[in-house]
């Protein structure tokens, strides 16, 4: 039963993060069209919005709480693991994880009402968090006590760097030529 529980676990872990790389994406698309001259900007922003609302309810909440049912069950199968270090700073991402989820749900509240709160380029930055979350729970659950942390730490700190030069760069490339 325990595999069973694990496979469930680990799909749905691929369908929320699958949500939470996708929905900033739908976010930078709906503040930029919200920019457009009419009536292109209401066929876009309502377009926008109906497949932000289907992915966010059809998809990445239920991800959300099926993983972290099917995590609480192998919690419950498996409970010595609440005593492994790694497991600890695992738990911590996850809450970082359901804060940042959280967080989109707010700002998906927002875009539905029209309310631009932030800018496309912000977007593209928050858009980034999850990946650094898949990448720090990834290396912990893969690792385990092999894990050095001054190693995953400057990992995690080179990864965000990479990242942001990489947004960066596409800005300027973005600047340079509006269809790129």
């Amino acid at each position: 039963m325990y595999l069973y529980i694990k496979a469930l676990h680990l799909i749905f872990v691929v369908t929320w993060f699958a949500g939470l790389f996708y929905i900033p994406r739908l976010f930078i698309y709906h503040i930029e069209a919200s920019q457009r001259p009419s009536p292109e900007k209401e066929i876009l922003t309502t377009q926008l919005k109906l497949m932000t609302k289907r992915l966010w309810f059809i998809i990445t909440w239920p991800s959300a709480i099926l993983c972290t049912g099917f995590a609480l069950w192998l919690l419950w199968l498996m409970p010595g693991w609440l005593s492994e270090p790694w497991m600890h700073v695992k738990l911590g991402f996850v809450v970082l994880l359901w804060g940042y989820h959280l967080k989109c749900h707010q700002m998906f509240r927002q875009l539905q009402r029209d309310e631009m709160k932030y800018s496309s380029h912000f977007m593209r930055i928050w858009n980034e968090v999850a990946t650094l979350v898949l990448f720090a729970v990834t290396f912990l659950v893969v690792l385990k006590n092999a894990f050095n942390w001054i190693y995953g730490v400057v990992g995690i700190l080179v990864l965000g760097i990479l990242l942001m030069l990489g947004i960066r760069l596409y800005k300027r490339i973005r600047d340079k030529n509006p269809n790129a």
